[in-house]
């Protein structure tokens, strides 16, 4: 009931004649059809199993378009009123936030989304909604770190981590919402000094990836460093037995910073009923718990049990901040981590 569209199929669809794919992205008009359309920064694998569900109980068929965040965002400032998406989903508040600061994303009044999503996981103004939440947070060697020596994200910039720290690259956009929160919790001018402490500290350049950066530390090549929970479960899956754990930050502070996968109804969409019917919808147990499942995440509805790979690595304090912040605060978070020389 779900149908993946590639550029050229999805042109194929939207169009007839011989127009180009750029002539038809801005000015074919949408599709006559009743299908709900998701313009997804979700991997394909990850939203499937929803869209089957969902037209399995439903009746309603699902297309989705999958690309970057930036490139969805941009496509759907250029289709304007003629745009046949339904919904965006991203995998950064952050990204959300910009859309919906763009007037991409409209306001949806939902009592049950309310009731299942706690605020802090939700656009104040009701244009987004988180669906799944990560949490970004320290990971350390077993064999040469205790953790009773590890604390706080400040921390990691301390003299004892010289030579010992690891790190993803800044141009990904997880560590950019990261430091917009410290941002939002420290200040700017304290959030420079940590963060030019942790350039300071890096054992060697950064890295593409999170499973990178945690096989460097499997490794020897470091011996701390900061990811998302759902990288560390998929590593532990596939390579069982590395020396690594992940250590809850900030607990008796700040709390541990969170982000979320979630959606939006686009401003123009064509099926807006059912477009807040398919939100709802996500919100509900059955769906939360295969959305967050596929990936290692946790149900933002609180009252959904996380998988039991994910129970595993224990509770924590999760920061209260909105994550709303991370979208706020992000261009700032950028300007700061160039000035200080992370890369």
């Amino acid at each position: 009931m779900f149908e993946l569209l590639t550029p050229r199929r999805w042109a194929m669809a939207l169009c007839t004649g011989a127009v180009t794919a750029l002539v038809c992205l801005t000015g074919c008009g949408r599709s006559s059809t009743n299908d709900l359309v998701v313009y997804s920064a979700r991997v394909e694998d990850l939203i499937k199993p929803l869209f089957d569900r969902y037209s399995k109980e439903t009746g309603v068929p699902v297309r989705f378009v999958t690309d970057d965040a930036a490139p969805l965002i941009e496509r759907l400032a250029a289709e304007g009123a003629n745009s046949p998406a339904d919904i965006l989903l991203t995998v950064d508040a952050g990204e959300l936030w910009n859309a919906a600061e763009r007037g991409l994303l409209q306001p949806v009044a939902s009592a049950a989304l309310h009731s299942s999503i706690p605020a802090s996981l939700r656009d104040p103004k009701d244009r987004w909604v988180g669906l799944s939440v990560r949490a970004r947070t320290i990971v350390y060697s077993t064999e040469r770190v205790k953790p009773e020596q590890l604390s706080t994200y400040e921390a990691l910039a301390e003299p004892q981590w010289r030579g010992k720290l690891c790190l993803r690259t800044s141009k990904k956009v997880y560590n950019q919402s990261l430091v917009a929160m410290l941002i939002a919790q420290h200040g700017e001018a304290k959030t420079e000094e940590l963060v030019r402490g942790w350039v300071a500290n890096l054992a060697t350049d950064v890295f593409s990836s999170d499973t990178l950066l945690m096989k460097a530390i499997a490794a020897g090549q470091c011996d701390v460093g900061i990811v998302n929970t759902y990288y560390f479960g998929r590593l532990e899956r596939d390579e069982p037995g590395l020396p690594l754990k992940l250590f809850w930050a900030d607990q008796g502070s700040g709390g541990v910073h969170v982000n979320i996968s979630g959606a939006g109804i686009t401003s123009h969409a064509p099926h807006r009923a059912a477009a807040q019917k398919f939100l709802e919808w996500l919100a509900t147990p059955e769906a939360q718990s295969l959305f967050a499942s596929t990936n290692l995440e946790y149900p933002a509805n609180g009252a959904v049990q996380a998988d039991p790979a994910v129970l595993a690595w224990g509770d924590f304090k999760p920061s209260p901040m909105n994550v709303a912040q991370a979208g706020a605060l992000q261009a700032q978070a950028v300007k700061l981590m160039d000035r200080v020389g992370y890369r």
